[in-house]
């Protein structure tokens, strides 16, 4: 059977589907990297899932240092993007992640997770930002988050993440030190209340 463009898109709502929603980690969470983190789920399939930490900025590292590390020139009109902490996985490789066009195709490298979200992996994208052109919103992640088959699902039923849809502002914005708590009253829940029933033995 021909799976339809359309299809494909209907595809990330399906409940066991997270690609496009974010993941808010719970206050007993066991891996103290992802304490009180927020992270947008970019790809989850049978094999595993791959996601981006949102709310791990990175303020050492300059985009336009970085760029002159990868030898791309600049010129007066480059951007200056925010860099983060995108996840403990391959920490020395770049993802960019951008608003798209609602309509269009996607080319080599850009992976679409929602219908204005997408990340990219290629240079080109880093060319476009240094010489100030590129998608009007953009923050560039080091590394990413990751699970194998199964592995995400079984933390969620450890209740160590709760799953919510993810807002332009958490993505883009850059008040970092709110973002999980925005992140739980986005889905109806009272931090303080959540903090307090998680430190009850």
């Amino acid at each position: 059977m021909n799976s339809t463009p359309e299809r494909r898109r209907s595809e990330g709502n399906d409940h066991t589907n997270l690609t496009g929603k974010i993941l808010i980690a719970m206050p007993g969470m066991a891996d103290p990297r992802f304490e009180r983190s927020v992270v947008l789920i970019c790809a989850h399939t049978d094999e595993g899932a791959m996601g981006l930490v949102l709310n791990r900025p990175l303020p050492e590292i300059d985009f336009g240092d970085l760029l002159e590390q990868l030898g791309i020139a600049t010129d007066a009109a480059a951007r200056q993007i925010e860099v983060r902490f995108g996840g403990p996985v391959e920490p020395g490789r770049g993802f960019v992640l951008h608003n798209v066009p609602e309509h269009g195709d996607d080319p080599e490298g850009r992976l679409r997770i929602g219908r204005t979200l997408a990340m990219t992996t290629t240079r080109d994208i880093l060319e476009e930002l240094a010489h100030g052109h590129g998608p009007a919103s953009a923050v560039l992640a080091l590394g990413y988050a990751g699970w194998g088959p199964g592995q995400l699902e079984d933390e969620m039923l450890q209740n160590g993440w709760l799953t919510g849809n993810g807002a332009e502002d958490l993505i883009f914005g850059d008040s970092h030190s709110d973002k999980w708590q925005n992140a739980l009253r986005a889905q109806g829940i009272d931090p303080s209340l959540l903090s307090a029933a998680a430190g009850r033995a």
